[in-house]
Parts: structure tokens; C-alpha cells; sequence
């Protein structure tokens, strides 16, 4: 199944190309970028990301996108949907996911982006539920989170079951969204 194409007043969200593996790579290996994922990645790790990323796409038929501004850029990060990989309270379920460039931080791309990915979610995949969680000191994303009208119920934070316990990461805040009415 060829993955869609959203594209918002700003931004495009497009399926993945060879030509953005080199900057998927920078932006994995950037310290500010991954300062709430477990470790920064190296070129190979993140070309087998990138793999993931395509294989989630061909097999469900959505994922996370590649971002683009068109005209200014041509890769400026990823956002979209992927199903959880890991068993918790909430699972099976839907994420809604972003990694952006450090230089486009703070301008509204994530929420921009995330926008239009939730309206697929809702309106194409007719899904009735998406999360997204991460670290609570994370708060650049909790911020689009509670900008998408995502809300947490802090009795079902969670202990990343893919970290080791006692790792600084481990605890997570549980976001969720449901289908509008």
C-alpha cells in the first residue's frame, strides 16, 4: 500500500526517501534532539530506524512520516502514527510520535504536523483512540500534547517496560486522544 501524503499550510508529510537518511542520521546523533531517548544513534542504527519506519508504512499502510517544509527545507524530522511495540496497561494501541531538527523547534511544526496526522488517525483510519508518552521532563512535548487536546490521568503513568529498571528514563506520562464525536 503506497503511504499517504498529508500536507498542511506549512509543511509536507511525505513517505521516506534515500535522500533523508543522512539527515534522519544527523538529527539521531544530535545531543539536544535525543536528550529524552535512551542513547543517541549511530549512522547505522539510524538507517535501521529508517528501515522500521518504511516497514511500519508497507505492512499498516501509516507511520511516521518525513517532514518537510517545502521550498526551505527538505527534511526537518519525522512525525506521525506507529502501533506500540511493547506490552503496558494501554496496549495494543496507536502512538502519535515527532522528532524535529533543533532549529525548527519552537515555530509549531510538531503541533502542525501532529494535527494533520491526528486527523488521519481519526477521519481515514477511523481509530478511536491515539496516545503518546514520554519522560515528564520532557516538556517541549508534553506541551504539543496538551496543544493537540491530548490529556494525562497520572494513575496510568508507567515504567518503560523496554528500559531497565532504575534507568533515568524509565518513567513515563501517558497522553491520550479520542475520536472527536
Amino acid at each position: 500500500m503506497k503511504p499517504a501524503t498529508l500536507q498542511t499550510s506549512r509543511l509536507l508529510l511525505r513517505p521516506w526517501r534515500d535522500a533523508d537518511l543522512p539527515d534522519f542520521a544527523a538529527l539521531n546523533a544530535d545531543p539536544r534532539v535525543m536528550e529524552f531517548m535512551p542513547a543517541m544513534l549511530t549512522r547505522a542504527e539510524s538507517d535501521s530506524a529508517a528501515a522500521a519506519l518504511r516497514d511500519h508504512f508497507a505492512r499498516h499502510g501509516f507511520g511516521r512520516w518525513a517532514v518537510e517544509i517545502p521550498g526551505i527545507s527538505d527534511f526537518i524530522g519525522f512525525v506521525g502514527l506507529h502501533h506500540v511495540a511493547f506490552t503496558a496497561p494501554f496496549t495494543p494501541c496507536v502512538e502519535i510520535a515527532w522528532r524535529l531538527a533543533a532549529p525548527h523547534w519552537g515555530q509549531g511544526y510538531a503541533t502542525e504536523a501532529a494535527q494533520a496526522a491526528l486527523a488521519f488517525a481519526f477521519e481515514t483510519l477511523q481509530l478511536d483512540e491515539v496516545v503518546a508518552f514520554t519522560v515528564p521532563t520532557n516538556t517541549r512535548s508534553r506541551r504539543v500534547m496538551e496543544r493537540l487536546g491530548m490529556t494525562r490521568n497520572p494513575g496510568e503513568d508507567f515504567e518503560h517496560p523496554k528500559l531497565p529498571p532504575g534507568h533515568p528514563l524509565r518513567h513515563h506520562v501517558l497522553y491520550r486522544c479520542t475520536r472527536p464525536a
